[in-house]
């Protein structure tokens, strides 16, 4: 007697992993594109680009048992 999480969040959580990946990837784009522009270090905001696409990478993948 397993426990199916209901629907709705399964949609949600592969969503939010979209949301995240665009917003990731957008970030380390800006970024990218500006680097000479920029006032402060931007490999923090490369960084947190990276890791934004990262986890919604695994948002994607998980399986919901």
């Amino acid at each position: 007697m397993g426990s199916e999480a209901p629907v709705g969040l399964t949609i949600m959580e592969k969503l939010i992993g979209l949301i995240m990946i665009a917003v990731g990837a957008v970030t380390f784009y800006a970024t990218y594109t500006n680097l000479a522009s920029l006032p402060a270090d931007p490999v923090i905001f490369l960084a947190t680009g990276i890791i934004l696409i990262v986890v919604g990478i695994l948002l994607l993948s998980a399986k919901t048992e």
